[in-house]
């Protein structure tokens, strides 16, 4: 899933503590957290190879237990696509440095109580393996792309 935007008020912001202007400002813009231009090179590339890549808002939670069935459901009604224990915050500190972001999270399962199968970390890991080769692809000549836009 490209990530359009996300939501991360669940987690502790990380520019609490002691701002170092030189890195960035206390109070960064976060209109378009990931950057417009790099989402449609990263789109028109998996276009290009033959990779169905959806669009979406990420929820990043806390963490290191999946989401019960209401989490989930809340998640859903605040406007989220997918859920996820990280990202936002390295988008956060990434976007208050100055650098142009694009976020691709690989939606390895469903959500807890989408599914009647009880979730597991081995299922996680299934999908992110069997996932990979194409994941990798994406990446790398997105990069690619990206260099030549520059």
């Amino acid at each position: 899933m490209l990530i359009t935007d996300h939501i991360m008020n669940f987690v502790p912001s990380p520019l609490i503590g002691k701002n170092f202007e030189d890195l960035g400002p206390r109070f960064p813009d976060m209109h378009e957290i990931y950057d417009k231009d790099l989402r449609d090179i990263v789109q028109n590339t998996a276009e290009d190879l033959g990779i169905e890549l959806r669009q979406g808002v990420y929820i990043q939670l806390t963490g290191p237990n999946f989401e019960t069935p209401a989490e989930v459901r809340m998640c859903r009604a605040l406007g989220a696509d997918a859920i996820g224990m990280s990202t936002g915050c390295e988008a956060v500190v990434a976007n208050s440095m100055g650098m142009k972001i694009v976020g691709i999270s690989c939606v390895s399962n469903l959500a807890c109580g989408l599914t009647d199968n009880p979730l597991s970390h081995e299922e996680v890991m299934e999908a992110a393996d069997k996932a990979a080769p194409l994941f990798k692809k994406l990446i790398c000549t997105s990069i690619i792309n990206i260099h030549k836009s520059l």
